[in-house]
């Protein structure tokens, strides 16, 4: 594989950032999203920075993974928490550092925002090489359970 170009999505990126979102889905949790329902969540998000910021890597010109950053105000830190969320590679691309690049370098980031306070993911339970290459990036498992009540399903 080439090097490695890291840098914050822009809006050319949705479609293939919503493509990776649905394969992430499926491959995941066996779950068929709407196709155009993600895109126009992706699109959203790229519009309204706000709400978070996607990061992507690429190789020779192609983008070949994405994470998604979104906050969470902790009052117990006095900071903000950015979520990791929407993370995938592309299958090609697997298992030669793509993950760990696009982990050091929001991590590079959050380093010049005195009001980060760390990072958060959550994984599916029965997804081991996730929780594996998590693991050896220095993230550890928490005592926390998820719950939640969605409006809609996928």
């Amino acid at each position: 594989m080439s090097a490695l170009t890291l840098r914050q999505a822009r809006r050319e990126d949705a479609a293939v950032i919503a493509g990776f979102n649905i394969a992430l889905a499926q491959e995941t949790e066996a779950l068929a999203l709407d196709p155009d329902t993600v895109l126009k969540g992706v699109t959203r998000l790229l519009n309204t920075p706000d709400l978070g910021f996607y990061t992507v890597a690429e190789a020779d010109g192609q983008v070949v993974g994405c994470l998604m950053i979104t906050y969470e105000w902790s009052d117990w830190r006095n900071g903000v928490i950015w979520w990791l969320q929407s993370v995938y590679v592309d299958q090609a691309f697997r298992r030669q550092g793509v993950f760990r690049a696009m982990y050091g370098h929001v991590q590079q980031q959050a380093q010049s925002k005195p009001d980060v306070a760390g990072f958060r993911l959550y994984v599916e339970h029965n997804n081991q090489a996730a929780q594996r290459t998590y693991s050896d990036q220095g993230m550890a498992k928490t005592h926390y359970l998820m719950f939640e009540d969605l409006k809609s399903s996928c």
